[in-house]
């Protein structure tokens, strides 16, 4: 009995902050990354001088601890301020928005990824508004790409409108949270289907396409292009 509850909490030990790995689904290959309940999941928007970060290497200069994994967090302007609600450690930077407008953010419903003590939920916007939660972190995107296990209802099974995408999942729960990036070009019926239908996740929400980037040495990951606006990071201590 007592090595078997030294196996198991050595086994505890050694898990993984982040456990990433590459699936197919429909065809289609995606590399999802599954955060470890307890871990730590942030928001890098601005150094110290108020300068924006815009890349991964940056964040990780800045952190204290280690950048286990990193995915850029919501859509931007040309200025690379959040499109949306952004907050960090406490501080809000920009509104939330609950208008209907142009491109992906504006075609609602959209929602919130809400980082707390002790979970992280997905959160449709409008919700969101009514009622604000005590977020730690927060970040606003769309289109929302599951909402309480139903798909969101533009998306089409037929669409020809395919696109490198990443988002997130969480669970009813609140405690598991899983990143996503397709490795190729998928459309959004597709993406939307990879979190209810094979992770199982009644809540998901789209960061972006073609720019969507992923830092995850674990799995040989380092992506670069253009210089990002909010990112998310998975910190190990």
């Amino acid at each position: 009995m007592i090595l078997r509850a030294a196996i198991a909490l050595l086994c505890l030990l050694a898990a993984p902050a982040v456990a990433c790995e590459q699936i197919t689904h429909r065809d289609a290959r995606f590399t999802v990354c599954e955060v470890a309940s307890n871990e730590r999941i942030e928001l890098f928007l601005r150094d110290d001088a108020g300068d924006i970060l815009g890349a991964f290497s940056s964040v990780k200069s800045r952190v204290d601890g280690t950048v286990v994994m990193a995915m850029n967090a919501g859509m931007y302007h040309d200025d690379r301020r959040p499109v949306g609600l952004y907050i960090e450690d406490g501080v809000q930077e920009a509104p939330i928005v609950t208008r209907a407008g142009p491109g992906n953010f504006g075609l609602l419903p959209n929602g919130v990824f809400c980082l707390r003590e002790g979970r992280s939920d997905i959160i449709e916007s409008r919700t969101f508004a009514a009622k604000p939660p005590a977020c730690t972190d927060a970040t606003q995107s769309g289109p929302m790409l599951v909402i309480d296990g139903a798909l969101h209802p533009r998306f089409l099974p037929d669409s020809t409108s395919r696109n490198i995408r990443n988002g997130v999942g969480t669970s009813a729960d609140g405690k598991r949270v899983v990143f996503a990036i397709s490795d190729e070009a998928v459309t959004f019926h597709e993406f939307g289907t990879l979190f209810r239908d094979t992770l199982g996740l009644p809540n998901a929400l789209y960061f972006d396409g073609r720019i969507s980037r992923l830092y995850a040495p674990a799995v040989g990951r380092n992506d670069f292009g253009l210089p990002l606006g909010p990112i998310v990071a998975v910190i190990a201590d």
